[in-house]
């Protein structure tokens, strides 16, 4: 043999060859064969069988190495490492391979407790899993619960599609769900979308038929409207009922919508042009009437000259009637203007009439003849006593009589006298 006898355990080889190459590791007090190198050196032989070593030790450093740094699932390394201790089991290495075991055994109690700890950290992402499932069902059956009628369809089938693309990016990135759970989920889901997809094709399907409906109906209306065209002016009032008709006609789609109301103004407009045609021409026609009324205006400013009421009515009714002979003028806001113009006139002179009428009432002079009468005696009456009170000189008693005197006689002034 070429390796030589230590003097204690620890400085003994782990290895010996030999002399017919057949090499030995050493176990405890035992030695156990673990191969032959017979066309080599002892030492060749024994570097063989010790690089077996350090392949395996390395291959339990890496170990090591990757459950410090995190990241590998430790069941997953609980794996590796009973496929290493499985290859320690009798292995054809040199080396202390009692050592390695332990390492081994070390790091599995190690994987053990992690892999502890990520089964209840997988049992909480599960419980999370379930409960984001759990969320996106609730949102899509709220929205299988809606009324149909109430729904904002092109909103809703957006908010759908994003729901099932939550689904899926769960499905897909999220941990895997118990199965029984999951496909009870997934039918939830599936039977909710089944709803509102009926509910869509049903509403789709009912909308054609109103749009049909209404497409017809003002179909019919632009027929009429278009109908309308031989009356010129005098259809607008039949246009603007069936205007009427077709607001409450409903919707037929906007490209069918669009495409009618092009044709049923188009029709309108026929009507409406040919009023503006003929508020054109009598808009020229009223040219000169405009003048004549101007005119007249001129003329009427001598009503306000004129002191004698009955000259003043007589020059203005004969301008009225020159007036109303002229007729109509256009457009109506000049028409209105010259109006106004005309009727300041007639509104001073019906004032000037009125105040005149008051003055010369017998009624109101007999009033205001006996009011005056009472008005001089009590002025009379006054001055004897304003003359008693200058005599007495009893300065309060003048200056009440002197008071009420010109009291007195401000108001006899105002009746004229």
């Amino acid at each position: 043999m070429s390796s030589a006898t230590p003097e204690s355990a620890e400085t003994q080889p782990w290895g010996r060859v030999d002399d017919d190459g057949t090499v030995s590791v050493r176990e405890g007090d035992q030695w156990r064969v673990v191969g032959q190198y017979p066309d080599g050196t002892p030492e060749e032989a024994l570097a063989y069988f010790e690089r077996k070593f350090a392949d395996l030790a390395s291959e339990v450093t890496l170990l090591e190495v990757r459950h410090r740094r995190g990241g590998a699932s430790a069941s997953d390394l609980r794996s590796t490492a009973r496929t290493i201790r499985e290859r320690l089991d009798g292995a054809a290495a040199v080396g202390d391979l009692a050592a390695l075991e332990a390492r081994v055994t070390a790091l599995e109690g190690a994987l053990s407790e992690a892999s502890a700890e990520e089964a209840q950290a997988q049992r909480a992402a599960v419980d999370a899993a379930v409960a984001e499932r759990e969320s996106i069902v609730a949102e899509i059956e709220a929205i299988a619960a809606k009324d149909p009628r109430s729904i904002q369809w092109k909103q809703t089938t957006a908010d759908v599609a994003a729901l099932f693309a939550r689904w899926q990016e769960h499905q897909s990135s999220g941990p895997r769900l118990p199965k029984a759970v999951g496909q009870q989920l997934w039918k939830r889901f599936r039977d909710a979308r089944a709803v509102i997809d009926k509910n869509r094709r049903e509403f789709y399907s009912s909308l054609d038929e109103q749009h049909k409906a209404a497409r017809d109906a003002k179909t019919r209306l632009v027929e009429r409207a278009e109908a309308l065209a031989p009356q010129g002016e005098d259809g607008i009032a039949a246009y603007r009922t069936l205007l009427d008709q077709w607001k409450s006609a409903g919707r037929a789609g906007k490209k069918a919508d669009d495409a009618l109301w092009a044709r049923f103004k188009a029709a309108g407009d026929v009507l409406y042009g040919a009023r503006i045609e003929r508020e054109n021409a009598d808009v020229e026609a009223s040219k000169e009437k405009i003048e004549a009324k101007r005119a007249l205006l001129d003329e009427a400013a001598g009503v306000a000259k004129e002191k004698d009421n009955g000259k003043a009515r007589a020059l203005l009714t004969n301008i009225q009637r020159q007036w109303d002979e002229i007729g109509r003028v256009f457009p109506r806001d000049t028409e209105r203007g010259l109006d106004d113009q005309l009727r300041k006139v007639e509104t001073a002179l019906k004032a000037r009439e009125d105040e005149d009428w008051k003055r010369n009432n017998p009624e109101t002079k007999a009033r205001q003849n006996d009011m005056t009468s009472q008005l001089q005696d009590a002025i009379s009456k006054l001055e004897d006593e304003l003359a008693a009170a200058e005599a007495s000189k009893d300065k309060a008693a003048i200056a009440k009589a002197k008071d009420a005197l010109e009291a007195r006689k401000g108001w006899l002034r105002a009746l004229g006298g």
